[in-house]
């Protein structure tokens, strides 16, 4: 099974440092980023509002331990979001891409 993973970032600069990191260690094939979307979100009590970057990674679903671990490591969010979402189905040739461009081992 194959993800995309949905990562928020506090900048384009932080998104391209760990994106940069999942694809050099093969954790994914592909990486893009999203700059300047706007967030609006409770965290410790109030609302929050401010511009953060997306990053979507392009995996394996057994290399999800290992890519959660490495974005936690690199962010500078107590609590990042990482959230995986499942491809059902897509142009095989690519899904075949992303499989041949990530880790064998999870």
């Amino acid at each position: 099974m194959l993800n995309f993973v949905y990562i928020t970032t506090k900048d384009k600069a932080e998104a391209r440092k760990i994106g940069r990191v999942l694809v050099e260690s093969r954790l994914a094939a592909c990486v893009n980023i999203i700059d300047k979307m706007e967030s609006i979100y409770w965290w410790q009590g109030k609302i929050e509002q401010g511009n953060e970057a997306v990053l979507i990674a392009k995996t394996k679903e057994m290399l999800m331990p290992k890519l959660i671990a490495k974005v936690k490591a690199l962010h500078s969010y107590e609590c990042p979001c990482i959230v995986a979402l499942p491809v059902s189905n897509g142009n095989k040739q690519f899904l075949e891409w992303i499989e041949n461009e990530t880790q064998n081992s999870g």
